[in-house]
């Protein structure tokens, strides 16, 4: 005889206006294909919205919410959630609250486990969560996140687990999130038997990188130059003298010039610098930081030699690139029709004629 089916584990994902669709499907399908490899209905979802009403992806898809963020506090109050996932994508800082940080402490109180993609992880770090913490973030927000949250511990890896705290790099590593959970419950035969359903050829590690800018090449598999780049990555607000990257990387200057030639076709020092501006052009567009701060915070001595070397790389002043950032911030219009929910596709103006 069957034991009759236990309890459902239920999820509770919390979208912020913006959120990266790509994230939340993916997170969210994987639970509904462990329910296919199990046979029974283990996991649910609830789809949670600050004020319960629709809310618009960054794609400009609309997903309908079932519970407002009330709402959801007094049923995890009640009945005890299996995990909590904060969803989230472009301009994250704009939708922190009081109440979701106020709910998000109440669940870590409860023992609920708490979990973010994409860049859910501010909101996470905004209420507290995080300190001293392992985590981590899409690369696109890495450099803005560790500068506003000195007592967090970010990494470039897709997916970081501590203390019951579970953060993924969005995109597709959703997926290695939610099978990190399914699989310590229902066992790795179980996530492998998702992994054949999502048509998935193998699963990511953890701790593998995400891809950052100017990182290796695919299919590049030196271990001297991993390291070469690695000490670099470490080195950005304090800049080493190449000599030094060489002596920690174990290697002579001349096979690290070879090294950087036939991979990047540049100099190591190209590609140092290279590193900084890119983490300066992070900073530009994803914080107010002063461009005097952001010039220290990516080792640079003066304003004037940050400014002549940004626009050397970047082909426009930091001011510029300030004021840039300004017109990406400012709200979209609202539409004057209400947009397509999920699974409504409106036909392209060019390809519906």
């Amino acid at each position: 005889m069957n034991a009759a089916p236990g309890p459902k584990s239920v999820f509770y994902f919390y979208i912020t206006p913006e959120f990266t669709m790509l994230a939340f499907t993916t997170a969210l399908e994987t639970l509904r294909l462990a329910n296919q490899v199990l046979g029974r209905e283990k996991y649910a979802w609830r789809i949670v919205s600050s004020d319960g009403g629709p809310v618009q992806a960054s794609c400009g898809l609309q997903l309908g919410a079932d519970l407002s963020l009330d709402e959801a506090r007094g049923q995890t109050r009640a009945a005890a959630a299996r995990m909590v996932v904060i969803c989230s994508g472009q301009n994250v800082e704009r939708y922190a609250s009081r109440s979701l940080a106020s709910w998000l402490r109440e669940c870590r109180k409860a023992r609920i486990t708490l979990g973010a993609v994409c860049t859910g992880a501010h909101l996470l770090a905004q209420a507290g969560l995080l300190d001293r913490r392992r985590c981590t973030i899409h690369w696109e927000n890495l450099a803005a996140f560790s500068e506003r949250f000195s007592d967090v511990q970010p990494s470039a890896q897709i997916l970081a687990v501590d203390d019951g705290i579970y953060t993924c790099a969005g995109g597709t590593s959703s997926l290695e999130m939610m099978l990190e959970i399914i699989g310590r419950e229902e066992g790795r035969g179980t996530a492998a038997a998702i992994c054949q359903l999502a048509i998935v050829a193998s699963l990511r590690d953890g701790s593998e990188r995400q891809r950052l800018p100017y990182m290796l090449p695919l299919g590049v598999d030196n271990p001297n130059l991993r390291t070469l780049v690695g000490i670099m990555e470490e080195n950005i607000a304090d800049p080493i003298a190449l000599s030094l990257v060489a002596i920690r990387a174990g290697i002579s200057r001349r096979q690290m010039e070879r090294y950087f030639r036939d991979t990047f076709d540049c100099s190591p020092g190209k590609y140092y610098m290279r590193l900084r501006i890119e983490r300066a052009r992070s900073l530009l567009r994803q914080t107010t930081m002063p461009v005097v701060e952001i010039a220290v915070a990516c080792g640079f001595v003066s304003a004037s030699h940050f400014s002549k070397m940004y626009r050397s790389f970047e082909g426009m002043s930091p001011h510029e690139s300030r004021a840039l950032r300004k017109q990406w911030l400012e709200p979209a219009p609202i539409p004057p029709k209400p947009l397509p929910s999920v699974g409504q596709v409106t036909p392209h103006s060019s390809l519906a004629a």
